[in-house]
């Protein structure tokens, strides 16, 4: 962090990693502290196959939000537990095909919001919002989400990579299946989050990101619950996938230097 950024410090406990800054780290961001730092160099001595697998998640997010904007039409975007700004962002993306674009970020981390705010103050169809992501009521009845999304016209609804923040006593599915139910027909679901098909990975991988950021974090689960998460829309090709696969084009694709766990998701519309 920046000497600009000390006061943040001040509003949150910088020895205890956050997964926003962990996976800030991951892309070769700046916004993150020591604790955050090691962290994930210890996660990666577990599962080395992490930052590439986080890239590749970046690019499924890009090439989704491209998609829906370019191939659906949509044109507001609200991204759950939307973690630190950084290159190419939902509203950037969706902005260059549709400039009038309306996108909320949520996430609970007050770093994000202060970073997103300064991104967004010159941007008035878009705004962040400081929420947990299982608080659908206080994030579809905010004065940001009022303002930009309107309800009668299609929405993507972004569960990026944040799924396997929550437990399943928090009950995922639940969470995604209450916004599914607030939006018009036409609008979409995405979702994706670490998988393993290895009950000995799914269990390594939860403890330590438990243990690490003081049980604040969620669980790997396996390829079959996802989906639960995209129930009661039809899911668009190509189905349930590695992200990396999802209608990469010609896009780079990194290979993954082990597949212990793999980040799967996809689409799926509400008809």
């Amino acid at each position: 962090m920046s000497n600009g950024d000390a006061s943040l410090s001040d509003k949150i406990d910088v020895t205890v990693p956050s997964v926003a800054r962990m996976y800030d780290y991951l892309l070769d961001g700046k916004d993150n502290y020591p604790a955050d730092r090691g962290a994930t160099e210890a996660l990666l001595e577990q599962v080395p196959s992490m930052k590439v697998l986080a890239l590749n998640n970046r690019q499924f997010l890009r090439r989704v939000v491209r998609v829906l904007a370019e191939d659906y039409g949509i044109r507001q975007f609200v991204d759950h537990g939307s973690g630190l700004p950084t290159q190419d962002n939902v509203h950037e993306i969706a902005q260059r095909i549709h400039p009038d674009a309306r996108v909320v970020y949520t996430d609970n981390d007050p770093i994000v919001l202060a970073h997103g705010r300064a991104l967004l103050e010159q941007n008035e169809n878009t705004a962040v919002l400081q929420a947990d992501f299982r608080d659908t009521e206080s994030i579809w009845s905010s004065p940001e989400v009022r303002r930009l999304i309107d309800l009668n016209e299609p929405v993507a609804a972004l569960f990026v990579s944040v799924l396997h923040c929550i437990k399943d006593k928090d009950d995922p599915a639940g969470v995604v299946r209450r916004v599914r139910d607030k939006l018009p027909a036409g609008s979409f679901l995405v979702v994706c989050q670490l998988v393993s098909e290895d009950a000995d990975v799914r269990r390594g991988v939860t403890e330590f990101m438990a243990e690490s950021t003081g049980d604040t974090w969620g669980e790997v689960r396996e390829p079959s619950r996802l989906k639960e998460f995209l129930a009661g829309t039809e899911i668009i090709e190509p189905g349930l996938v590695e992200v990396s696969t999802w209608r990469a084009d010609n896009e780079l694709r990194l290979e993954q230097p082990s597949y212990e766990w793999i980040e799967y998701g996809g689409v799926g519309r509400i008809v």
